[in-house]
């Protein structure tokens, strides 16, 4: 059952503020991927969720004149409401405020303590309390004088204080190997990222507490209550938790040798690094995979409130008119390697031509010709050979680009497969032959392949179009071509309404 199971999970958020298409962007490729193997048979888990501890989470609370668990109570609702208005079918919403999550914080620390793994120690050093993170020389920019966050361009803070620290530097051999070794980082140029790291400074010792006299939201240490557990290891442990770790024995054995972790590239550090020597130290296998995607960006810099380059989800729902056509074109935008940079005009463009003339047009020209030549009946008749070798190379071809995580080549190759039958349309013109069952058969059949392998990044319109068309939504089993005994077509949808120039 093992090899057939499948645990994909996206960060935790911060939920300081609401989420934006970055966010989403990470979210939708992890339930783009949970659909499909849903799709094709397997067993899968699906975890996002809320990072609701620390000090960036304390300050906006302060801010908003609200105790911390107040406002996460408040803000966790909004991560939640966004997922749904995107179709996001997670399976559980993890929030690091969960009791079963405290408690697995508490058990792995406790543990870590025990091994003697984690020591007491002094640490001084440049923070930034947007990402949680220490910098060290080298690591951080200077502008007028003054370091700042590479990532916020906010002031660093020069803390200085009594800690805990976790023994990192033990595992820095294991983790290198890890990341070097082995396929788990993907792609592959960032495992190439953090084997260079690695070697030039090596792994040390990392800060797992804070004081609560500067920070008090958190989990406390459970070896000395006058502090509380670092964000980041906090934030990390949602992943075992939300598999069943030290609760559930044969969950966690089904699900986590096969978990993948969703990312953005600004965490990798963490995911890698720190992540696979916790791991190590608490005698847990590695993830199976970590993959990390590059950012859409919006005037050369990566989308961040502090920035004000945000493109807020609620803009794109608006002007795309649904989930799928919002979630259809962050995934065309994917890109794990290199970052996008952020247009309307290419949007638009992608939209009309893509979504609503080649999928919305020949779906529509199909329902009206089925309905009104045949009655809406249209039986399996002479199959066009060509169509059928060009149908079993893109399911073929579709399914290995799935399962290399290149969403938008498959997307792309799933619309050559729709502009073909647009094209033998067009050629075989049913509309006015003595017999207009054979071609449309064809291209009906051609459309409900294309429309089960389109229906993990549209889930919504290809259920519309396989109601309305009379057919079945399969995995990649049922994706023969001829599979179909006859369609039953109830109408003619429009699936997508074009638009104008917006600007933007």
């Amino acid at each position: 059952m093992g090899e057939r199971a499948f645990y994909v999970t996206t960060p935790i958020y911060y939920p300081n503020d609401v989420p934006h298409i970055g966010h989403a962007y990470t979210t939708v490729l992890a339930d783009v991927l949970a659909r499909w193997h849903r799709l094709n048979g397997y067993d899968v888990f699906f975890l996002t969720g809320t990072d609701e501890h620390g000090l960036k989470l304390q300050r906006a609370a302060e801010k908003a004149g609200l105790k911390p668990k107040e406002f996460v109570d408040r803000m966790a609702p909004i991560f939640k409401d966004y997922w749904a208005r995107l179709d996001i079918s997670y399976d559980r919403f993890i929030r690091t405020t969960d009791e079963d999550h405290e408690e697995v914080v508490k058990e792995a620390l406790s543990k870590l303590y025990s091994k003697g793994l984690i020591y007491k120690g002094v640490y001084r050093g440049w923070y930034c309390a947007s990402c949680e993170k220490f910098y060290s020389e080298g690591e951080y920019e200077e502008q007028d004088g003054k370091k700042v966050c590479p990532t916020h361009k906010k002031e660093l803070e020069w803390v200085e204080e009594e800690t805990y620290f976790l023994k990192l530097s033990e595992y820095e051999d294991q983790v290198l190997r890890l990341v070097r070794d082995t396929d788990i980082v993907h792609p592959r140029g960032y495992a190439r990222e953090i084997v260079s790291k690695l070697e030039r400074e090596g792994l040390r010792d990392l800060s797992i507490a804070r004081p609560k006299s500067r920070v008090y939201w958190g989990v406390e240490l459970p070896f000395d209550d006058r502090y509380v557990v670092y964000v980041w290891i906090d934030a990390l442990l949602n992943y075992v938790t939300g598999a069943g770790y030290g609760k559930d024995g044969g969950r966690f054995e089904k699900y986590w040798p096969v978990v993948h972790h969703v990312i953005g590239k600004d965490i990798l550090w963490f995911h890698t690094a720190i992540w696979f020597a916790v791991l190590l130290m608490l005698d847990i296998p590695p993830p199976r995979r970590v993959l990390v995607h590059a950012f859409i960006i919006n005037r050369g810099l990566k989308m961040g409130k502090s920035v004000g380059n945000v493109i807020m989800i609620d803009d794109m729902l608006e002007r795309y008119g649904s989930a799928d056509a919002v979630r259809y074109l962050l995934m065309r935008l994917l890109n794990l390697e290199k970052d996008v940079e952020f247009s309307f005009e290419l949007l638009d463009s992608m939209y009309n031509s893509e979504l609503a003339d080649t999928y919305g047009n020949l779906v529509r020209r199909l329902g009206v010709l089925a309905k009104r030549k045949l009655g809406g009946v249209v039986r399996r008749r002479d199959l066009e050979e060509e169509f059928r070798d060009v149908a079993v190379k893109t399911v073929s071809e579709v399914s290995r680009l799935m399962e290399e995580y290149r969403i938008s080549e498959a997307l792309v190759r799933t619309f050559d497969l729709l502009r073909m039958a647009n094209a033998y349309l067009n050629r075989t013109a049913p509309w006015k032959a003595d017999d207009p069952e054979p071609p449309l058969y064809n291209a009906l059949e051609a459309v409900r392949i294309a429309t089960s392998l389109l229906h993990p990044v549209l889930p919504s319109v290809t259920r519309k179009v396989a109601d309305a068309l009379g057919f079945s939504i399969t995995g990649v089993e049922g994706s023969d071509y001829g599979y179909t005994e006859e369609f039953r077509v109830k109408e003619a949808p429009i699936l997508f309404k074009k638009i104008g120039s917006k600007g933007g």
